[in-house]
């Protein structure tokens, strides 16, 4: 097979005309020749830390949308399945990923639990890592998120590490706002790259000191802004990546269009490219090719290099994508979950007040998580709350509404906490997407909207819902509470809607089931909710409501 076109050489800084000869699935030559073919053939791009999961589809269904963007690779972090299924669920996601084209590279879920202050449904220990870092199946140390526990010489965490290093393979880190000596440190202890960072100062000194440092925009957390006008001095340095990303916004675009952001700020294309394409594959030492004599034939054909529409994709040689259609098969596969709780009463999300703290005013001090539009970081304020016979309710009016989280693995009293930001007019939004354990999590303006929403999850075994008086709308994701069984056009326009809904509902954040999902996130500060309480984020321990 024979490709013709412009042919970008990165490295080299070049573009020219030339033919491309494909033989059994690798790149047999590449030569300049005239001819009349305007468009340009690239390497593909790779995402360089992801979690499949956040998707809501299975690889498989992943793989079918992200060649439509010229995406040809992953570097994949399963934790969120590890954390309800433990190695099954890692499993799980390298052998559904096999059944297609599509370069996924698995990491070890290197926190799992992510913490100890929360229920998970599974646990993976050094012995267990030591077992999966042997697979040369999985690439890579994920992301060490229990930052604390490296600074403080955990036993089991050095032990992780360790077994990474033993096999030669990569540590990703994350240390969101982590600086100066501790920083120094976290580095130290052989991780090497980060994907938290959000602001320029931050991700400049990671980069100063050694680290490699990626620009993330995903559906919630949205750093490229903050930390591209990096990327022309350290683009030897940088990657790409989403994190996560939800259905919808998988439909539209994925790496290309951070190409294309970078680019219209006139930033060198090639230094762009760099970072989409090659840097991955460098630093994972991944088995996708490069438009190299001997590699693999991963690459794409795009329109231009300014909005890089994808018009084929090729991986090994294999056309996966043409013509506006992936040529990328649905597979059938066995559904696995673990959710095993009992539906709630009204009276489970009831949060008495301290007799001693209550206000004549019928107010109480309180410490709310301040959801923060675009990111994974949270606030915490201190309000006055509204108390109706003793229990502390939502005040609409102020948009300090009551949050839960629902232990989905045991039945156990729901945790309660109020955040700020939300914006919810009425009725309540709920998801058992819950970063990281993926119990279930819940805001709405009363309890017995809150409970009705928390049903509608359990009933379906996981999902995400919206509840108005009358209306009730969920999103099923059977596979472990996480993931849907359907194709990714099908749950992308199912979750459209349920987006829609909540946004009418008084939602004003762009992306409310992705923020809410982070609302669980124990490791990044500030103040998050765990289904054994609230927690604060900086000193790393649980903490009161009421002040």
């Amino acid at each position: 097979m024979i490709l013709k076109g412009n042919i970008v050489d990165i490295p080299n800084q070049r573009v020219f005309k030339g033919e491309i000869t494909i033989k059994d699935g690798k790149i047999f030559s590449v030569e300049e020749k005239q001819h009349n073919v305007n468009h340009y053939i690239l390497p593909g791009f790779v995402d360089a830390h992801i979690h499949i999961e956040s998707s809501m589809l299975v690889p498989s269904e992943f793989a079918r949308i992200a060649v439509k963007h010229g995406t040809i690779a992953t570097v994949s972090d399963p934790h969120e399945i590890a954390n309800v299924l433990g190695v099954e669920g890692v499993e799980f996601m390298i052998n559904n990923g096999k059944e297609t084209p599509f370069k996924f590279n698995f990491g070890a879920p290197s926190c799992v639990p992510a913490t100890s202050f929360e229920s998970a449904g599974a646990v993976i220990d050094s012995e267990g890592i030591k077992t999966l870092m042997a697979n040369p199946d999985i690439k890579y140390l994920a992301e060490m998120m229990n930052y604390p526990g490296v600074l403080f010489n955990d036993d089991e965490v050095l032990k992780k590490l360790a077994w990474a290093k033993h096999y030669n393979k990569p540590i990703d880190g994350h240390a969101p706002g982590l600086r100066g000596d501790d920083l120094t440190k976290y580095i130290q202890a052989g991780i090497s790259t980060d994907h938290e960072c959000f602001t320029f100062e931050e991700g400049l000194e990671k980069l100063q000191k050694g680290m490699k440092v990626l620009i993330r925009e995903g559906s919630a957390a949205k750093n490229f802004e903050a930390l591209i006008d990096l990327l022309p001095e350290h683009y030897e340095n940088m990657m790409f990546c989403s994190d996560d990303k939800h259905p919808d916004d998988l439909l539209l675009h994925h790496i290309n269009n951070l190409c294309a952001r970078a680019v219209a700020k006139g930033m060198d294309v090639f230094k762009v490219l760099q970072v989409a394409c090659v840097n991955p594959v460098k630093h994972y030492n991944l088995d996708v090719g490069l438009l190299n004599v001997g590699d693999f034939a991963d690459c794409i054909v795009v329109e231009d290099l300014k909005d890089f529409k994808t018009l084929q994709t090729y991986i090994n040689g294999e056309l996966v994508f043409d013509e506006d259609i992936s040529k990328i098969d649905s597979v059938p596969f066995e559904i696995l979950n673990n959710f095993n709780t009992n539906k709630k009463e009204v009276s489970d999300f009831r949060y008495e007040s301290s007799a001693t703290l209550r206000l004549r005013s019928g107010q109480a001090k309180i410490r709310v998580i301040e959801a923060l539009e675009g990111q994974l970081v949270t606030n915490e304020i201190i309000v006055e709350s509204l108390l109706q016979d003793g229990n502390l309710v939502s005040n609409v009016e102020k948009d300090i509404l009551k949050m839960t989280v629902v232990n989905r693995y045991q039945n156990q009293k729901p945790a309660i906490a109020f955040i700020k930001n939300f914006g919810l007019k009425k009725g309540a939004i709920a998801s058992s997407v819950g970063h990281d354990s993926h119990n279930i999590i819940a805001v709405g303006v009363s309890d017995e909207a809150i409970c009705k929403a928390v049903n509608l999850i359990i009933e379906n075994k996981g999902g995400v819902c919206a509840v108005s008086d009358t209306i009730e709308k969920v999103v099923a994701l059977p596979v472990a509470g996480i993931m849907s069984d359907q194709d990714a056009k099908t749950i992308g326009v199912q979750y459209a809607e349920l987006d829609k809904m909540a946004k009418q509902l008084g939602s004003s954040l762009h992306a409310p089931y992705m923020t809410l999902s982070f609302m669980a996130l124990l490791v990044i500060p500030s103040l998050k909710l765990s289904d054994k309480g609230l927690f604060d984020g900086n000193g790393f321990k649980y903490t009161n409501l009421e002040v």
